[in-house]
């Protein structure tokens, strides 16, 4: 199970300072807003990973609201203690914490939390054991306004509880189809669109795609750089395959299930384009002119130099917030970066499949919370989740370069310049599915059986075997590893490519 933090929680925001700026306008807004109860009252909120001490947390969700709230103390309490193994390694053998178990541990405990910090998978755990209030009454009541809030969030959020509202969140992530116009201009070829299929989208990328070794332009990329192998398209694939909801073994991990028609059509679509040349291929420095051998050999600095996109060699590519800035600041900055041409540039929304319309991009709802079933204070915990979902919240929250508000009407271009922003909040989440989401949660190492298929891909892609044979080799022996899983759950899968043994490593 990756312990690792969301990503939400690694982004530095400078919270303290806008706030110090904007605490007097927030408290103007909330004014009278105070608890009924003029004696202090405890809102409990438990987070993932971060506890009473933690900094970051409260700059970002709690400072603003205590302010405006000086009768309700917040504690903050963490479901996984990250103190365990500060000090020494995990006992050899022991399974590591589950965060969904200890969270609904703590949740069923007797000083429960109120509020309760969420990753999206887990909410329709939750939802299902009836561990979440209901919020669609809360919301009706006060005449909560959602109607601003994003596709990509509301609809996501409700599809996880069947219609129902049962948590909030007031950031999102997401991706983007971010393109170079010139590739298009210089092919005579239309400029991609919003709600395209990723076969038009392929489609576009063949047309644009001309040129040969260092001068070749290439159609698109799942990433904007060159990592040199072409077996990484295993992993990268996975943002195309994510919302078809394919499997690699069953609902109760007793089989794989890759001998498959779609996957076989899966695999033979991605060989067959980067066998055209549509995905960038790894250098190959032998056919390098001298010059840029030389240029190579000084060490000149060159910031871009494994950025395909940013060089001006990739047509399109997916691309997030931070990707923008980085493209925005470097286009500013042309005439400091050698060799460096500024790209006239744009966005549309990720491309889907067409039977799961507007659905992928990898969105990732930040800051996802819901009030506890067994909550012993309900009020406090909804006025808490209303306040940071609110638009006050949001028009301060908007002021962020690396985040994007949940609410539409504070999502803007940068800068006041002109592109498609939309594109970065109409697709919706991926829908969570259960069965694979407890597997993950129950064996430790079930990801090596996903991650061993990386070896037979790239057998296939290399042509000394057909895309079916190397999916069956794929079933075989990760039949084998699902089995060698279930007799020793705490224990490392060692079965190689191939059938044999071996000891893989965790990845």
């Amino acid at each position: 199970m990756n312990q690792s933090k969301p990503r939400w929680l690694k982004t530095l925001t400078g919270l303290t300072a806008i706030a110090t700026l904007t605490v007097p306008v927030l408290a103007a807004c909330n004014k009278g807003e105070g608890p009924g109860d003029k004696g202090e009252q405890v809102l409990r909120i438990a987070t993932p990973y971060y506890g009473e001490e933690d900094e970051y947390f409260r700059q970002q969700f709690t400072e603003i609201f205590e302010y405006n709230n000086p009768n309700i103390k917040v504690e903050i309490v963490s479901a996984i203690n990250q103190d365990q193994y500060r000090y020494g390694p995990r006992p050899e053998g022991e399974k590591p914490e589950d965060p969904n178990e200890k969270m609904k541990e703590l949740m069923n405990s007797d000083n429960p939390p109120d509020v309760v910090m969420l990753n999206f998978e887990q909410l329709p755990d939750l939802i299902s054991n009836n561990m979440l209030k209901q919020l669609d009454a809360d919301i009706t009541k006060d005449k909560f306004d959602l109607s601003d809030v994003v596709p990509a969030v509301i609809d996501g959020i409700k599809s996880a509880g069947e219609g129902k509202i049962y948590a909030l969140a007031p950031t999102f992530s997401s991706q983007v189809l971010l393109y170079n116009k010139k590739p298009f201009d210089d092919a005579g070829v239309g400029y991609p669109k919003d709600g395209m299929t990723w076969d038009e989208m392929f489609d576009l990328a063949r047309r644009v795609s001309k040129g040969e070794d260092e001068n070749r332009v290439y159609g698109f990329s799942f990433n904007q750089y060159n990592y040199g192998s072409k077996e990484n398209l295993f992993h990268e694939m996975r943002t195309y395959t994510a919302p078809l909801q394919l499997r690699t073994f069953s609902d109760n991990a007793e089989s794989m299930t890759v001998d498959s028609d779609q996957w076989e059509k899966v695999w033979s679509t991605m060989i067959s384009l980067s066998k055209e040349k549509i995905f960038p291929e790894p250098i190959d420095y032998s056919k390098m002119d001298a010059a840029r051998r030389a240029q190579m050999a000084s060490g000149e600095y060159n910031p871009f130099q494994n950025n395909t996109f940013m060089n001006g060699k990739l047509a399109m590519t997916l691309g997030h917030t931070y990707n923008i800035n980085e493209l925005i600041r470097s286009n500013k900055n042309a005439a400091n970066i050698k060799g460096y041409t500024p790209i006239d540039w744009d966005i549309v929304s990720m491309p889907s499949h067409p039977e799961f319309k507007d659905v992928g991009g990898n969105v990732y709802l930040n800051g996802l919370m819901g009030i506890n079933a067994k909550a012993q204070n309900s009020a406090a915990a909804w006025k808490f989740i209303k306040f940071i979902n609110g638009e006050d919240w949001a028009r301060l929250k908007s002021k962020s370069v690396n985040q994007l508000v949940s609410r539409a009407k504070y999502i803007q271009p940068r800068d006041g310049m002109q592109y498609n922003i939309k594109a970065f909040y109409t697709m919706k989440p991926v829908p969570v599915q259960d069965e694979m989401s407890e597997l993950y949660r129950e064996f430790q190492y079930i990801g090596q059986v996903n991650d061993m298929g990386r070896e037979y891909f790239k057998k296939a892609i290399e042509g000394t075997v057909t895309v079916r044979e190397a999916l069956k080799e794929w079933q075989t022996a990760g039949d084998a590893a699902l089995k060698q899983m279930k007799d020793n759950p705490n224990a490392p899968i060692n079965i190689m490519p191939g059938g044999g043994s071996m000891m893989m490593p965790a990845y």
